[in-house]
Parts: structure tokens; sequence; C-alpha cells
């Protein structure tokens, strides 16, 4: 070769493009040159100003233009900042050698950063060079030209140029030079610049789920221009990551389709080498409209004879509205008349006539259950069908008793004479062995076997109210005759194998007595836990009371909760001895079926062992939330079946006088008569949209704020002492604080629901983070009882750590209800003026047996029994102080038991402990002139 290109180039575009073919020299960098194998080309002279790229292909290799170089990779105009050098690149295929050539001058080869690859699509090599550009070889030529770079590319065809890219120096050095009166400056000087202000902005918007969303975005003008990125929640929005968003050419924002998680704040940011701007943030806000969901069934007729109604429901959370979103339109509720067919008890027909006399000297009459007879599940008549006597006549003759029917009537009464002799002497032989054994011990074996007997000495030296036991290691098999759990299907008999089942007590003498959740409560719990029925007793001790009680009775009580069980004197049976329980069952632990509009209105309680024998009721006192009317309510008493189903054993308002259960409902608690322990819970069935349950509103926030933000927790509980204390101790653990005193919202079986936001804060101290204007808990979440510790958090910024003094206010409200708010005005750092809100760890005893378990002493309880029990002149008797103590609507009750003083006077120690007046209850027993009521004095404390 000599170096020098013939006929037959072709420029980059192609040799069938009709333009006239040009004949280049090219000259390569000395070091090219003087390497064996290259070619010299010619290089004519470019149009002033011309961008575009040349080739020259070699006539000798004869290859097609495919294999010229081709650019990947161009350099692109650049800006010198401050004395920070430039890089330029480049990256061509099929490429041997690629140089640099700046102001028309070769860059040298050891300037040249080269990286050589293959392309994996057409398997031909790739070349990639680098070069840097200070700024003093810009400053070389000032004066004389703009300092430009250019990528030559050689390959065995030929050689491709690259555009031309400019290098030069920002012009924030000017106002420097300029500033210090040093006139012009040294170098070429460019003037980039970024304004501050955008074309367009993107602007807030409330959109609906799934819809389509585009946030506009027109940079400032700029010099080089500006690129554009965008945040949400000030994090990059990647649209890589997301194939649910994109950017558009002109730099707006596209949510393909808007997500619930697409709430944020969406911010614009455009930048260049001079300066970064952002746009004003655009808050975006992706609502749900709400949707109901289809109907239930038809719940049964109201009533069980006549006409009633009956009602379906239906809520909108198909779905739910969320962050603004429209409620459902239309009614939740559907009432329609039914009418259920009564039922008709039997009634007897007349009497017929009298038969004629038989030969037996008899004769009968007979009628029929046919005036009514009995439908619609009526009762069938009571009574005998058939009715016989004795009758004379001529055709009944009568033989004289003879010598063998006196035989016979002699020999009756001598073998009955001889059974009581045995009998007499059978119950001698029995008394003389329980000579030694005095009465029976029930322990907490007795929850699945049956009663331990225990010989029981008393023990003079000790307290007279409590009993000294010595147990009886050698029992032997027996049996306990009676079910655990009463069936309908009759006693059954248990076998119990040798020995306790629990931990037998110790060799020595062992007290009656009484604990606390401590060391022995742990013991107690464990031994519990290994019967089967209480399984799902807590494991812990904090919310569970225990002790031994006898017949003179006691009380147990869970501290802080308002939950207490008393079990009166006379209850046990004399002669026995019962470790009972009494525990609050966390709600998650236990599962109570709710059906229908039902809802939970009290804690869930057991006190046990069930199946032991009471001879009275003893009275479980625990708190409700419910706001009761007749005509709003039906609240029945649940308790769980020994197979763990829960059944309805008392409807409140239509309590039959000779059943198990009975319960007094006053405004905030509910106190039980039971003869049987289990457990227990209080259900109401709202009847109206009227019927309400009382809400307890308590805010709280943290104790210590080391950070700008502060959170604001606002629970909304079932207003009962036991959920008040479980959120206090939970807060306790967060380190939070109470910031107000609670408030009562009453929440109404309306179907709307909850919410809640804050207003009125200093906007120079603190902002809000919450993008809605409020926060929302759906009805039925608060409805059903069964989720005790619900809330909302706001969550505030302050502009300042020195920003300690809190000012707001806080509504929360039903819509189209009861509403509440809260006017927050308070100290972060060292404001402590409602803890007295808060209730101490403790308060008093969990249990307390025999006579300090009672308010009136137990001698003069015993004279107000005796002296009203039995009716009086005049109404002076139990009934009179029923009414003065406003009990008279009870009065059914107390009458169907043995003793109705007593039940008054249970029900009042279970009302009125620790506090009660006894003047009020002396001066109410001296008002029926049966008591003197000097009789209290002694006691007074």
């Amino acid at each position: 070769m000599d170096g020098r290109v013939g006929e037959g180039c072709r420029t980059a575009g192609g040799g069938d493009s009709g333009e006239a073919q040009r004949h280049w020299h090219v000259a390569l960098p000395p070091w090219v040159m003087s390497q064996p194998g290259h070619v010299e080309v010619a290089e004519p002279h470019l149009p002033t100003g011309a961008q575009q790229s040349a080739t020259v292909a070699n006539p000798a290799s004869g290859a097609s233009s495919d294999l010229l170089p081709h650019f990947q990779l161009e350099p692109e105009d650049v800006y010198i900042v401050k004395n920070k050098a430039v890089s330029l690149s480049c990256r061509a295929t099929p490429a041997t050698q690629i140089y640099f050539k700046c102001n028309g001058e070769w860059v040298h080869q050891g300037d040249h950063v080269t990286q050589h690859s293959t392309d994996r699509s057409t398997g031909l090599p790739v070349m990639e060079v680098r070069i840097e550009v200070t700024r003093q070889q810009v400053e070389k030529i000032f004066g004389l030209e703009e300092y430009w770079c250019q990528c030559v590319a050689w390959s065995s065809s030929g050689t491709t140029k690259s555009q031309k890219a400019f290098v030069r120096i920002a012009c924030e050095c000017l106002d420097t030079v300029r500033g210090a009166g040093l006139g012009p400056p040294s170098h070429p000087c460019a003037s980039p610049d970024l304004r501050k202000n955008f074309e367009q902005e993107p602007t807030a918007r409330e959109v609906s789920i799934e819809q389509g969303i585009v946030l506009p975005c027109r940079p400032p003008e700029g010099i080089p221009p500006a690129e554009v990125e965008w945040l949400r929640n000030e994090e990059l929005v990647d649209p890589a990551l997301d194939a649910n968003v994109y950017v558009t050419p002109e730099h707006s924002l596209v949510l393909r389709q808007a997500r619930l998680a697409d709430t944020a704040n969406y911010t614009c940011v455009a930048k260049n080498i001079v300066a970064r701007r952002r746009s004003a943030s655009a808050a975006i806000t992706v609502y749900v409209n709400g949707g109901w969901s289809t109907w239930t069934q038809w719940s049964g007729c109201s009533t069980s004879c006549g006409r009633g109604w009956q009602k379906r429901s239906r809520t909108c959370t198909n779905p739910t509205p969320l962050n603004g979103g429209a409620f459902c339109e239309g009614q939740n509720v559907q009432k329609t008349a039914c009418t259920t067919l009564c039922p008709v008890d039997g009634a007897w027909s007349e009497w017929s006539k009298w038969s004629e006399c038989g030969a037996e000297c008899t004769h009968w009459r007979s009628r029929e259950c046919s005036e009514p007879a009995p439908r619609n599940g009526g009762r069938d008549c009571h009574g005998p069908e058939l009715d016989t006597r004795n009758c004379t006549s001529e055709l009944c003759t009568h033989a004289a008793p003879g010598a063998e029917d006196v035989a016979l009537y002699v020999g009756l009464v001598a073998v009955a004479v001889c059974l009581v002799l045995l009998l007499l002497v059978g119950v001698l032989v029995y008394c003389r062995k329980k000579g030694g054994l005095d009465a029976d011990v029930a322990d907490s074996s007795i929850l699945t076997a049956g009663f331990q007997p225990v010989s029981i000495k008393p023990s003079k030296a000790d307290n007279p109210s409590l009993l000294t036991i010595q147990p009886d290691l050698s029992t032997t098999t027996m049996t306990y005759q009676g079910s655990l759990c009463p069936r309908q299907d009759g006693p059954a008999k248990l076998q119990l194998p040798n020995g306790h089942l629990l931990s037998p007590l110790g060799a020595g003498r062992h007290t009656l007595h009484h604990s606390s959740p401590a060391a022995e409560g742990a013991d107690f719990v464990a031994r519990l836990s290994t019967q089967s029925y209480f399984r799902s007793l807590p494991r812990g001790t904090n919310n569970m009371a225990y002790g031994t009680f006898n017949f003179l009775g006691g009380r147990l009580m869970i501290p802080n909760t308002g939950i207490s069980l008393l079990i009166p004197p006379d209850a046990i049976p004399r002669g026995k001895i019962y470790e009972v329980y009494l525990t609050l069952h966390k709600q998650e632990e236990v599962r109570l079926p709710l059906a229908g509009c039902q809802t939970l209105l009290s804690p869930i309680v057991s006190c046990g062992p069930p199946g032991v024998l009471l001879t009275r009721p003893a009275i479980l006192a625990m708190g409700h939330c419910v706001e009761a009317s007749a005509e709003n309510w039906s609240i029945r008493l649940k308790k769980q079946s020994c197979e763990g189903t829960w059944e309805d054993v008392l409807q409140l308002g239509a309590e039959p006088c000779t059943e198990l259960y009975y319960c007094q409902l006053e405004a905030q608690a509910c106190y039980v008569f039971t003869e049987q322990l289990g457990r227990f819970a209080l259900v109401g069935e709202s009847l109206s949209m009227a019927a309400s349950k009382r809400l307890k509103l308590v805010l709280f926030a943290p104790a210590a704020c080391p950070s700008l933000e502060y959170n604001i927790r606002v629970y909304c509980l079932s207003d009962t002492q036991d959920v008040l204390k479980e959120v206090i101790q939970l807060e306790k653990q967060l380190g939070g604080q109470l910031i107000g005193a609670p408030r009562v919202l009453h929440f109404k079986d309306s179907y709307h629901n909850l919410r809640l936001s804050i207003h009125d804060m200093p906007s120079s101290l603190w902002k809000s983070k919450l993008l809605a204007s409020y926060q929302e808990i759906p009805f039925y979440h608060i409805w059903s009882g069964l989720q005790p510790f619900l809330h909302c958090t706001f969550t505030l910024e302050r502009l300042s750590t020195s920003t300690c003094e809190l000012a707001c206010k806080i509504w929360v409200w039903q819509v189209e209800g009861d509403g509440q708010s809260f006017t927050v005005n308070f100290n972060i750092a060292k404001d402590t003026r409602f803890s007295d809100w808060l209730v101490p760890d403790e308060v008093g005893t969990p249990a307390l047996v025999g006579p300090s378990a009672f308010k009136i002493p137990f001698l003069i309880r015993q004279k107000i029994i005796s002296s009203l029990d039995p009716p009086g002149t005049r109404g002076a008797d139990w009934r009179t102080l029923a009414q003065k103590l406003n009990l008279d609507s009870h009065l059914s009750f107390f009458a169907s038991k043995a003793s109705p003083t007593a039940m008054i006077l249970n029900l009042w120690e279970a009302r009125h402990f620790p506090n009660g007046n006894l003047s009020q209850l002396a001066a109410a027993v001296a008002e029926v002139g049966k008591q003197d009521g000097a009789l209290f004095s002694e006691a007074e404390c």
C-alpha cells in the first residue's frame, strides 16, 4: 500500500446515495504510523462547523460498509467547574484503533484509557476510549478558538469520525474575577445557568383507586438543560423498579393505575451542573369509595307469639371507604313484619259419666285433652286421663276377711319391722366408722375428678374463723356420684385413681388461707394447667386471683379491673373446703362467636372450678359498656360449657325465678348470681339504631421525645376498667404518658364509622404528617367489641428541638352521631399533670377469707336474716328492706330463695365493698321496724 485510498471510497451514508465520492487522506498519529500494518489515509478539509461523521473505505479490502466503525457512544459538550477535570468518552464497533484529536492535534497515546470487549449480539470487537481534559489545557488556547475534541476510529475497512465535543469553563468564576477588580478572565468562560422558577409545577389531586394520574413538570430553563427526576415522600422514583410508573419525554410523571400505596407527596427535581431546583410538593390522595356487602340472612322473628319483625343487614365494607371516599348510599338495615303462630296449651274436656259398677267393685270415668287440643308447641294437659272409684251395689258381694288374710297381714308387718331394725344397725355402724372423719376437703382436683377426703381437726390455737386441716394421704380408690358439668342425662359415676390429681398437700398442718399472684400463684396456675378444661386459662397471674374457702365464705378480686367474686357465708357446705380461682381472659385467647348484630359488652371472666357444690349463689361482679334500655337492647348472659360451646343461660328482663342464674344490671357494672361456676360474658344484640355503647377515649404520647417526630395515640376502648388497665400497662412498656383527661363517647349501632382529626396546630412550630384530612376506624371493628386496643396515631413534626409546647385540638366523632373534642395544651418535656388519672399497679388484696371479706359482721348478719325472713305484719319484712335499698324490682328472684334477706345482703356486699356505708344500711333496717340499727355501731369504722 502507498498510504492513499483510491477511487471507490464511499461516504458513511453508503455507496448508493448518488453523492460524489470523495478521495480522503487521513493522517495517523505518529505512534500509529510507526506500527507495521497500518494504512495512511488522506484527510480533506471538512466544512467549517460540520458535526456529521465522515468515514473512509479502503478499496483494497473490498469489505462492505457494515464493517466500517460505528460509534455506540460519542463525546458530548461538557463544562469545567472550578478546577475539576472533565472526562470525554467514545465507544465504537468494529474498531481496531480509536484516538482523540483535540483542536486538530492528536492526543498522546499515553493519555488514553482503553477498554476492549465483544458485542454479544454480533460478536464484533468493541473498543472504548476515555481521556481527561484539564482547565490548563483549555486556557492555553484562550482567544484563538473554542476547545473541542473528536474521536477517530479505525477498522480494516476504513475510518469514522465522531461529532465534536466542546469543552468550556463555567462562568461561576467570572463574577469572582470581576468582583476582585482583576479585569476579564484569562480563559474561555461559558455561561451555564438554571433559573429558579419552574415553568409548570405538579398540583395536588384526589383520585379514585385504579384511576390514571399525570403529574406535569416543566423545569426551569438552563444551560445546559436540566435533568429531571421525581421524588415520592423524599424517595427517588425509579420507573425501572415499578412498572406502574413512567416519565414522559416532557418530564411528566405518569401513574398508570392509582394504588393506595401511591398516596404520597410528589416533588419534581431539576438539576444541572450549576444548581438543583425543587418544585412545590403535590399531595396525591388515592381514595376508595365504599361498596355494599351482600345482605345477611333474615333474622328470626322478634316475637314467639303474634306479630313481630325480622331484619337483615349489610355493611359498607365491599370495599370499606378509605381516605375520604364516599360512604355507601342507601339503607344498611331492612326490616319486615312477621307473624308467628302462638302456642296453644291443651285443656281437659268435661269428665264422662261414671261407668257401671264392675265385678271388682270399681267404676270409672274419663276425659280428653281436647278443649282445646295442644298445638303450635303448646303444653299438654297435666293430670290423669282416667279416674276410678270403689262402688257398692247389689251386683258386688263382699266376703268377710278370713284367717288366711289375717296371717298375710301379720307376715307383712313382721318383715317391715325386721327391715327397720337392720337399717338402724347399719346407721350405727356407719356413724362409728365416721367418728374419725369430720369433713371432706375439695381442692382443685375436683376440676376433673371429684372431692378428695381429708381429715380435718380444728386447732384451738389458730384463729377460730380459719380451719386447720390434716391431709389424708392414704386415700384409696373412691367414686364421686354426679357429673362436674351438669348434663341432662342424669348423674354419672367417675372412678378416681389413688392419691391426688394435683400436687398433694404436705405432710404437715395446712391452714385455710388466701393468696395473691406471687410465688404461690405461680404454683397454683401450674397445677391448674394440668387439667384439661383449663388449658385455656392465662399462664400468668397478673389477671388472676385465688384462695381457699370454707363455709364462712370470702371474696376474690382482680385489682384495677372492677371484677370480683363474692362467696357468701354458707354458700360452701359445712365441712367442705374449696380452692376457688377468678381470672380475666384476653379476648384474643378465647373465641366467643358473635352472630348478626351481637356485640361483646363485658370482659370474659372465668371462676371455678366448675362443678363444685354451692348451696347459695355466688355473685360475680364485672363492668360493662352498654347504655341499657329494654326497647333498644336484648342482653344475654353467656356461659361456656365443658365441651367449649357458648350457651345462653339468661336473658335479662325475662328471668325465670327457678333458674340457676340471675343478673342485676346497673349503669356501669353487672352482678351475676350463679350457683354454678364457669366462664361468663355479657353479650347484647341491638334492636334499633338508637342502641349505643360507651367508648372510652384516651390520649397517650411519648414521655420523652429526643427526635423531631412526636406521635399522639388516640385509643378508642370499651368503657370497662379491665381494658383501660391493659392499655395503661401497654403504654408503660412503650414509655407513653397520658396527655389529656379521658372522655366518654356514645357509639351507636348506625353502621357509621368513627373518624378522628387534628386541628389548630401552630404552623410555625408544628406540622402534621397526615396526608388526609382525617383518619377512620371501621364500624364493625368497634361494634364487635373483640378488638380491645383500637387506636389511631397522629404523627407530628416539630420544626425545632427546642419546641416543647404543644397546643392543638383533636376531634373524635361518629358520622351522623356523637362526638368529643380534646383541647391539648401540653409541655412534652415536663408536663405530668394527668398522671393522677393512671391507676396504680396494684390496689387492695386479691383474696379475702372469712369475716374480713364482708362489711356486715357475721353475727349481726344472722340476726337481720332471722328477723326479716319470716313474713311480717304490714309488710315489715325483707320486702320493705329491698324497697328501701332500691332492689324491689328483684322481689320475685329473692322470694325464690330459701333466705331472701341473705340474697339482699349479699348483693349489698357485692355492690358496696369496700366503701359501703353501714350507717345507711342500718338506717334502712331500722326503718323496717324489725331490727335495731344500733347493731351496726360496733362494726362501723
